[in-house]
């Protein structure tokens, strides 16, 4: 990157066809996940891209440059351009800011003919407008390429893509760019089943054009929730099929403050190599306080990964430290008493508490979903691993989560089953 005296000063000996070709030239500017690039594992015969990107990512700008350079390529190539709506297709993906008509070339010069849903370009290529709401259109009509945007949306979208994949026969490798934000419907899982898809994905931040204060705005309020990750990071998030906590159960339990509290617990799951004195895996470090509505809060989640005993030990002193924590209970199964000592040589003021189980994650998580469920269980601000973790467990034994273990969920467990449930929990605990 030049510093701007010196660019200013480049700028300034190009010629005016120079410097309109430099700011023409899309893969100049376009940012990763914009555009396919040349990754080692993408193939000649790829059939499908799909963009998985935030809102703002600049995903439109990305499908609407594929298409103009498809177009450029083929005088007389015949494209689709799909959309939830005509009016989408029209708003966003031909008129819009980064649409067709605003990415063209100056010596492009498409014409759109709104009345009947064409956008000719100046080299015979022609571009259709169909929307989802209307699958039978597709229903004849033979295409080249396509570009579908926001998928996840479609009101009728297996007859809409059903269709479109039916006439999709023109030239010797027909193409499509499907552009969307993740929402975790049937089509986009279809789609990214299918042989010969290549992916990208982008967040929101990634745009370095977007206003600073649009982007800090956005990321303080809806950060580590499902609807940042999935509209910000545009990640696809799926509930797994019989989990004790779905998405839906998580997100109605968030709030931004918790009330004045009475005590504090740090549970803790610690790593299957803690006995042996080598760095284990994830130590699941989580904070639970009760507040003074009788509910349960939960305040941080404080887990490390792959920490010495020593380490993980000190992470979990200095967590209750931070939070006056009055117990810390720790699971001591697989390392018995050494669980504790190792504890206490951290901080022996650290009130340990250690306690064996004699049921599997998923019985002793049974009676805290309850405690979501009934509304007694929150969770202050958004715990992205965590929540994994938690949905990830399934009903009647089996964990589909992230990692090999639920360190943290358990660590949840333990902390919630005592500041809420007590001598009454389903789960079978003993003080060592």
């Amino acid at each position: 990157m030049l510093p701007r005296t010196r660019a200013d000063w480049v700028l300034g000996m190009l010629t005016t066809a120079q410097r309109r070709e430099l700011h023409d030239r899309w893969e100049v500017w376009a940012h990763p996940g914009q555009h396919l690039g040349a990754g080692a594992d993408l193939r000649d015969d790829w059939r499908i891209w799909v963009i998985l990107a935030g809102r703002g990512f600049g995903k439109t700008r990305a499908g609407a440059e594929w298409v103009s350079q498809v177009a450029r390529d083929n005088p007389g190539a015949r494209i689709a351009l799909v959309g939830a709506t005509v009016e989408d297709v029209r708003r966003v993906m031909i008129e819009g800011k980064s649409g067709l008509l605003a990415v063209a070339r100056d010596d492009e010069d498409p014409v759109w003919r709104a009345g009947s849903g064409e956008l000719r370009f100046a080299n015979g290529a022609l571009a259709f407008a169909y929307s989802a709401e209307a699958p039978e259109a597709l229903r004849g009509p033979e295409h080249q390429a396509a570009w579908c945007d926001e998928v996840a949306k479609w009101r009728n979208g297996k007859a809409t893509w059903d269709n479109l994949m039916m006439g999709l026969r023109l030239g010797d490798l027909p193409r499509i760019v499907v552009t969307t934000t993740p929402r975790p419907v049937a089509l986009l899982r279809r789609i990214l089943a299918l042989p010969g898809v290549v992916r990208s994905q982008g967040r929101t931040a990634d745009n370095v054009h977007l206003p600073v204060s649009f982007v800090e705005a956005v990321t303080a309020t809806y950060a580590g929730t499902r609807l940042g990750r999935q509209e910000l990071d545009g990640e696809l998030i799926e509930d797994v099929a019989g989990a004790l906590w779905t998405r839906a159960l998580v997100e109605s339990r968030r709030v931004a403050f918790a009330p004045a509290v009475t005590r504090v617990v740090v549970g803790v799951d610690p790593p299957a190599g803690s006995v042996s004195g080598g760095p284990g895996d994830a130590c699941g470090i989580v904070v639970v306080a009760l507040g003074v509505d009788g509910f349960a809060y939960v305040l941080e989640d404080a887990s490390v990964s792959g920490a010495s005993p020593e380490g993980w030990a000190r992470a979990v002193a200095e967590c209750a430290e931070r939070h006056g924590a009055d117990r810390v209970i720790a699971e001591a199964n697989q390392g018995g008493k050494m669980v504790g000592s190792v504890l206490s040589g951290a901080d022996r003021a650290m009130p340990v508490k250690l306690v064996h189980a004699s049921l599997g994650k998923v019985a002793r998580a049974e009676p805290v979903v309850a405690l979501y469920e009934s509304g007694r269980a929150w969770h202050v601000g958004a715990f992205p691993d965590l929540e994994d973790e938690l949905c990830g467990l399934i009903a009647g034994g089996g964990y589909e989560g992230p990692g090999r273990s639920p360190d943290r969920a358990d660590a949840l467990v333990w902390a919630m089953t005592e500041v809420m449930l007590g001598p009454r929990a389903r789960v079978s605990v003993r003080v060592l």
